[in-house]
């Protein structure tokens, strides 16, 4: 095995630590209650005691502080819809429903409505926008919405999604091969093969992931190289039918083995339907995103 690959698998390993994944999450309580003065606000109160502290639970806030923990907490209470359209969210009952400060409140409301799932208004306050208005190409709401209610409908937007950028890429990096990145995506292929032999599905998702990133990365078309995000969050929230990736298989690294070698013969028709058939393993991604008849 490679230095590279010893590496990364035993990263994999020594961060796979037990915390609560993305999936799951504990969700916030959220009550109808009627408030006199505040017409539909939300009504923090009446669940678990515990659930107030955002620092005590790790949750899948990937050690980003109060302030990630509440945007991560915040984004999820409005994609799954506890938190609905036009909802008024006030920063007072915000900071003592999570039990934290104004400037913590603040910032995530800000990157809230970054993300186009918040507006703040003068006179008006801060409001929960409709879906039309979300950026639904921003990982987190990627993964929002993949693991709440709309994870089915998520996953096949991901697939239909991958099936048009992915093959495209592929076929135009077959005459934008530089040696260094050959050798990178041949590494990830290797990383793979021992990550599945060993049974050790982690390592062969992240190297899954950084395999299709760089497939991206290399395609020479800067519109497609801003997407390769996207497919990163495609992968990482595959508890479903997103691609013929995620489950590891005999097929599955033939198919990466192949791109890479169609790649460094520069043949870009060979990379493009190899992609295509990557894509298309899995029934219920075929059901989804038919293959091509062949004539």
């Amino acid at each position: 095995m490679s230095t590279l690959a010893h590496t990364m698998m035993t990263a994999a390993r020594s961060s796979d630590s037990g915390l609560v994944g993305p999936g799951e999450l504990d969700r916030y309580p959220y009550a109808e209650a009627p408030v006199p003065d505040r017409v539909g606000s939300p009504a923090w109160d009446g669940g678990e005691p515990e659930l107030g502290r955002v620092g005590r639970r790790a949750t899948g806030s990937r050690g980003r502080g109060l302030h990630g923990q509440l945007v991560q907490q915040l984004g999820q209470m409005i994609v799954s819809g506890d938190l609905g359209a036009d909802r008024p969210l006030v920063p007072e009952e915000i900071g003592q429903r999570f039990e934290v400060s104004r400037t913590v409140v603040r910032e995530s409301l800000r990157v809230l409505e970054a993300k186009g799932l918040v507006s703040a208004r003068p006179n008006v306050g801060t409001r929960v926008r409709p879906v039309s208005d979300w950026n639904l190409l921003d990982p987190d709401i990627i993964e929002w919405r993949a693991f709440g209610p709309q994870r089915d409908d998520q996953r096949r937007e991901l697939s239909e999604l991958r099936w048009t950028i992915e093959p495209l890429a592929a076929r135009l990096a077959a005459g934008h091969g530089r040696e260094e990145v050959q050798q990178r995506l041949s590494d990830m292929v290797e990383i793979m093969s021992h990550a599945m032999a060993q049974g050790d599905a982690l390592t062969f998702s992240r190297a899954d992931a950084e395999f299709h990133g760089l497939l991206i990365q290399i395609a020479g078309n800067r519109m497609l190289e801003h997407l390769s995000g996207i497919v990163s969050a495609a992968l990482q929230v595959s508890g479903g039918p997103v691609t013929g990736c995620d489950r590891p298989n005999e097929t599955s690294l033939a198919l990466h083995a192949r791109i890479v070698d169609a790649l460094g013969a520069g043949d870009g028709t060979a990379a493009e339907t190899a992609t295509r058939q990557l894509l298309t393993i899995h029934p219920e991604v075929e059901r989804v995103v038919p293959a091509p008849r062949e004539h």
